[in-house]
């Protein structure tokens, strides 16, 4: 395909204002942007010279608005490659699902940060697989704010939340970090959740989702007509948090301009608004998230020290899902039974190839990517579980011996699925049972029995009903 095939979007959009920034961030990105006003046009398009050369379409829901899945469908009948991406105010489950089914290729819920925006554009456009697709609704989904029900037993990421527990009761400054996707905002949540401030306000901030020019008015505030088209008073989250948390999510990103300002307000307790002769009195408890070490930005001299040990009174490492797939297996049944409560979704089981397969995988993209990556699969299944079939792409990837790899037994155990998503009879899966068990116990048949919830005298009848040797017993 030529570069100009793969560099021409066109949006869907009757917004001025937006139109004009999705195409400035475009042309960032390298894209030309062709914006049409409606459906009508957009279809008409397609047909063109240059409608042939297109290599995605974004499109705002608020210009079909009910029929805006009738929309992708059409869209996709004429160029069924063309990646389409939807934009919406809405963050219903069931409007996603629809979307996806139509033919969306990602669906973004408003107001959407331009990296994210860009990200969504540049994973739909590529082969690799997606780290962020569908953030805005997996997020929305709802997650335990208890650190006892957080899945997965791998000893750092259990010593994390031990110390996130033990931090969250107290009221110093916490830095969590972590690769994107690890699960910081669900870990400085339930620090939230559970310390004395947890009715008081809680705001997060993305550093890198806000302008550079706009921080230091988002932080601390300005007064009225401090700088041009400062036309209201506007108090910063600084103050609105006084008595409450504030989340610093990106620290990494803020330019050294801002660490001076915000060092001086943590070291004086006091913030002053832009354009402001007075200072105002906060008490704020702050959590920091960094995508990165921040000590390497120290070292750097990229990072002020002084606001790293501040900020770091508690200092919690969470690590990446390449490096914890022993609790892949426990995720992915956690993350599916919450997808199957999702309208327009059922519940859906797995099966062992397939955990064999997202075990394989290193997951760039982390928690957050195998959650998106289930939701898609989900969406698409027709069987009652998901098999390696239903991760086509992780198959790519991944290359086809992949699929032959040996379900990994760790969290498995027995296997509920054949490979192509039916239920096993209940008689082999309660013989797996009884050898598991008879395994685990070391052939210690009245323990075996115990465990089961059943007499011995009935273990040893299921034995020889089953054709299951007892060599094991003792």
């Amino acid at each position: 395909m030529a570069e100009n095939e793969q560099r021409l979007l066109m949006l869907i959009d009757d917004e001025p204002a937006q139109s004009r920034l999705i195409s400035a961030l475009a042309s960032r990105e390298g894209w030309r942007t062709l914006v049409v006003r409606d459906s009508e046009t957009a279809i008409a398009t397609l047909g063109t010279r240059e409608g042939m050369q297109l290599g995605a379409i974004i499109l705002d829901q608020w210009v079909p608005g009910d029929d805006a899945c009738s929309l992708i469908a059409e869209l996709k009948s004429r160029r069924p490659a063309l990646p389409i991406l939807m934009l919406t105010t809405s963050a219903s489950p069931l409007l996603a699902v629809e979307a996806m089914r139509a033919g969306a290729t990602d669906y973004l819920v408003k107001p959407v940060a331009p990296d994210r925006l860009m990200q969504a554009l540049r994973s739909a456009t590529t082969r690799e697989a997606p780290k962020d697709e569908l953030q805005p609704l997996t997020e929305k989904m709802s997650a335990s704010l208890d650190f006892e029900g957080m899945i997965g037993n791998n000893p750092h990421f259990r010593a994390g939340l031990a110390k996130a527990a033990k931090a969250a009761r107290g009221h110093g400054s916490v830095l969590i970090e972590g690769e994107s996707g690890t699960g910081k905002e669900t870990v400085l949540r339930a620090m939230h959740a559970a310390s004395p401030r947890a009715k008081l306000p809680f705001r997060i901030i993305s550093i890198a989702g806000v302008p550079a020019n706009s921080l230091e008015s988002v932080l601390f505030g300005h007064e009225k007509g401090a700088f041009p088209g400062a036309f209201d008073r506007q108090i910063g989250a600084l103050q609105h948090c006084d008595g409450g948390t504030l989340v610093l999510d990106e620290i990494d990103r803020m330019l050294p301009e801002m660490q001076d300002r915000l060092a001086e307000a943590i070291a004086t307790a006091q913030v002053r608004p832009i354009g402001a002769r007075h200072r105002f009195r906060v008490d704020v408890r702050l959590i920091a998230a960094s995508n990165g070490r921040l000590e390497d930005l120290v070292s750097a001299g990229a990072f002020r020290a002084d606001l790293f040990k501040a900020l770091s009174t508690t200092r919690i490492t969470l690590p990446p899902l390449r490096e914890r797939t022993g609790d892949i297996s426990g995720l992915t049944r956690y993350f599916l039974h919450h997808i199957g409560e999702q309208p327009g979704l059922r519940q859906l089981g797995i099966t062992d190839g397939a955990l064999a397969l997202l075990s394989a995988y290193d997951w760039p993209g982390n928690v957050r990517q195998l959650q998106a990556v289930l939701f898609r699969a989900a969406v698409f299944c027709d069987g009652d579980a998901l098999t390696a079939a239903d991760f086509p792409q992780l198959c790519e990837l991944l290359g086809q011996d992949q699929q032959m790899l040996t379900p990994m037994q760790e969290g498995v155990g027995v296997m509920l699925y054949t490979e192509d998503g039916n239920l096993r009879p209940l008689e082999e899966i309660e013989a797996d049972v009884i050898r598991l068990a008879i395994g685990h116990y070391r052939g210690r048949m009245t323990e075996v029995a115990r465990r089961l919830g059943i007499g011995r005298s009935t273990l040893y009848r299921k034995l020889g009903d089953l054709g299951i040797e007892d060599s094991t017993a003792a």
